[in-house]
């Protein structure tokens, strides 16, 4: 750690940050919203989805009741790094911690959902976590956390830093998220607009769909890699960042129930449902359960085709009706089998993934310009949970 400058001092997370306990009765519930894990994106401290009493089926666990203002911190899994500041009041469950500082005079809330970004902050609370399938922390592990506190003056200094940093950030997320529209709308009007489309269920357009291994073995620290949901990117990419690997002997035998190939397609379909990601040349993985595999024939549909198809907000949409379950949405390989598409002729097909292929050279800049505020923006806030005094 950098030296600490002069009027800094090192405290612990739970001197000053609180677990705000506020609970609602089911039966006289005045809030209209709530918020799950999947409404809450990783890395990114804003809200921009969530679930409406009434509509929805929403289980017993939520009854936490949350502020605008507050910061809602996923205990599960925190690797994933969700952390959200809230700017509406709701309801979520009891395994989303509700966080405030205690004094603000002491620690600005405005910092609080950068620090709980930091690198430092999310490797404290995977160290301290329990339980390996679904890992979680308790408060008082995460309350242990020891960082290092400017004075009021710094803070509000480097909290404007860091808020002039998202905006420009959320500029340019805003500007993707428009760009994503009018591509995808370009996407399925030239589906539409094939006359030799065909209507095929996604089963017929595949040798296979199945999922990964539902007792996988043993995890290790080097080996096959073993894919979960977290290293399937929104962007199609696999990020094998904190990975666990299975033995060679024992991929020999879940390999049995799906051997990769290159040019296949892999699917979310617990917890964050359709995102996809196709199999690179030469890459050889151990499938999780969460992950759906598809295996496209040649001579009915190109894979980059059916990716973008998948992709597209008419399938998404799909998916969401499909799905079940409010803590982790699942969704089922008979619900994907049985899914219905529009299929145009492979030669339209392929003219349709030109169009595509000259229409994502825009969005490679814009996704440039989005990446490189994301990454100046954590250095900063990482900057703060090293003590750094150059900020």
């Amino acid at each position: 750690m950098s030296e600490l400058k002069p009027g800094w001092k090192m405290v612990k997370f739970g001197d000053v940050v609180r677990q705000c306990k506020e609970s609602v009765d089911r039966n006289n519930n005045p809030f209209e919203r709530y918020v799950e894990g999947g409404h809450m994106d990783s890395d990114n401290i804003h809200i921009r989805r969530w679930g409406e009493f009434g509509e929805d089926y929403v289980g017993p666990a939520f009854h936490r009741i949350f502020r605008k203002g507050q910061v809602l911190y996923g205990s599960r899994r925190t690797y994933l790094k969700k952390v959200a500041l809230a700017d509406f009041d709701g309801i979520t469950a009891n395994t989303t911690f509700v966080c405030e500082t205690k004094d603000p005079n002491v620690f600005l809330q405005e910092l609080l959902p950068f620090l709980m970004l930091t690198d430092s902050f999310t490797e404290h609370s995977i160290r301290e976590s329990k339980g390996s399938t679904n890992p979680y922390i308790n408060w008082p592990d995460i309350a242990k956390y020891q960082f290092p506190l400017p004075p009021l003056d710094e803070q509000k200094r480097i909290a404007k830093i860091l808020w002039a940093a998202d905006e420009v950030k959320e500029h340019w997320l805003k500007t993707l998220e428009n760009y994503d529209i009018a591509i995808n709308k370009k996407f399925e009007l030239l589906i539409e607009s094939s006359h030799e489309a065909r209507e095929l269920l996604l089963k017929d357009c595949c040798e296979f769909i199945t999922d990964g291994d539902h007792n996988p073995p043993k995890r290790q620290e080097s080996g096959i890699p073993h894919l979960v949901v977290r290293h399937i990117m929104e962007d199609g990419s696999i990020d094998l960042s904190n990975c666990t690997y299975i033995s060679h002997s024992d991929f020999e035998k879940v390999q049995r129930r799906y051997n990769p190939k290159s040019g296949d397609l892999i699917l979310t379909c617990v917890g964050t449902i359709g995102r996809t990601a196709i199999v690179p040349n030469g890459f050889i993985f151990s499938a999780d359960r969460s992950l759906a595999l598809l295996r496209f024939r040649d001579k009915v549909i190109r894979v980059k085709f059916a990716q973008l198809l998948i992709k597209s907000k008419s399938i998404q949409r799909k998916f969401e009706s499909r799905s079940i379950g409010t803590a982790q949405q699942h969704l089922y390989l008979k619900d994907i089998r049985n899914l219905c598409v529009h299929i145009p002729p492979l030669y339209v097909q392929d003219q349709i993934l030109e169009i595509m292929e000259n229409t994502s050279k825009s969005r490679t800049t814009i996704v440039q310009n989005a990446t490189s505020v994301a990454i100046i923006s954590k250095a900063l806030a990482s900057r703060i949970g090293e003590g750094a005094s150059d900020v």
